[in-house]
């Protein structure tokens, strides 16, 4: 989401991620090695040897954050979290309120990372970075293979033994994830960077209809998969929590707002109301990235105040899984 990217290690400004028809086409992630628990990969799951780095504001790197809080891995990978706010050079590293600088590497911004990792790295520089002190590179920038390792691979490490990707259930939150991804997750960026109408309408059809598909699911179960939450509601849950908050307003995906679909919006509170989450996640660092980062949706830059959101409010979700408490509440309760 940086504007600007690397080019043979040297940080330019010129960007795009259009074709020429206006559609936005996300750029590939380019780091995608493996911590396993038993090392096989070269990369072992150890204690204070790796650190996460991370925005708020970005709904693929807030995915990491929840995985990271939920498993309890706090003592066991740090983290550093960007100024909401991308810079003329990037995601930048401060003090202000939300953020945690780089107290591994010492950056003043992301792409010093990166070519630390590789000092010829051509592409795109975006959070979350999956960092290894012993090595000194970054393992993985795919937000998608960083939950999953986050779940997995440091079980024995972790304070919580909540399991998001269960075996018996792992077919279907692939493909549960692959199902959003295209029409939501990307689709609301589809939406905003969109440079043509035809670009535009197309994008912002398929992604109501996606919605409208999961309120209909979500009416008769609690999860997407189930009764269990899953990697595939976090997948989802950091767009819905964005999208009355920017995706509406800025990005133009105003038919409806989540709050205006009973199920999605009850299923939105259940999911924020879990135990951990409201900790890693910034209604301001969100509103401070999209409003006031990105100039050319926002010339003005101006950061709306509203609008006026209450997660807190009660939900209806236990209407569909009375006989079942999900994952994080029986974890809690038995800790």
């Amino acid at each position: 989401m940086a504007l600007g990217q690397l080019v043979n290690g040297q940080w330019t400004k010129e960007w795009t991620e259009r074709n020429e028809s206006g559609q936005f086409q996300r750029m590939p992630t380019l780091f995608h090695s493996q911590i396993t628990a038993d090392g096989s990969s070269g990369f072992k799951a150890e204690p204070g040897r790796y650190h996460l780095y991370i925005s708020l504001g970005c709904p693929w790197a807030n995915r990491t954050a929840l995985i990271w809080k939920l498993k309890g891995l706090e003592d066991v990978i740090g983290m550093s979290i960007v100024d909401p706010v991308i810079s003329d050079q990037g995601w930048k590293f401060s003090d202000n309120p939300g953020c945690i600088e780089d107290t591994v590497n010492g950056a003043d911004y992301l792409w010093q990372i990166y070519v630390k990792a590789d000092s010829t790295y051509t592409g795109r520089v975006t959070v979350p970075v999956l960092w290894d002190k012993q090595t000194q590179t970054i393992v993985n920038n795919e937000s998608r293979q960083i939950i999953r390792m986050l779940n997995s691979e440091f079980n024995v490490f972790a304070k919580s033994d909540v399991d998001f990707y269960p075996i018996d259930l792992r077919e279907t939150i692939d493909k549960t994830i692959d199902d959003i991804y295209q029409p939501i997750n990307n689709g609301v960026y589809r939406s905003g960077f969109a440079a043509s109408q035809s670009a535009y309408e197309e994008a912002v059809t398929e992604l109501f209809a996606a919605l409208e598909r999961w309120e209909t699911v979500l009416s008769e179960q609690r999860y997407l998969c189930g009764d269990q939450i899953t990697l595939a509601d976090w997948c989802l849950f950091t767009t819905l929590f964005r999208f009355d908050l920017a995706y509406y307003g800025l990005f133009k995906c105003n038919l409806k707002r989540i709050v205006d679909y009973p199920n999605l919006w009850n299923y939105l509170l259940d999911l924020y109301q879990q135990p951990g989450v409201r900790e890693v996640c910034s209604a301001d660092h969100v509103k401070q990235l999209y409003y006031g980062g990105l100039p050319e949706l926002n010339p003005s830059r101006i950061v709306p105040i509203g609008p006026a959101i209450d997660f807190e409010q009660s939900h209806d979700r236990n209407r569909l899984s009375s006989a079942q408490r999900s994952s994080v509440d029986r974890v809690h309760a038995t800790a």
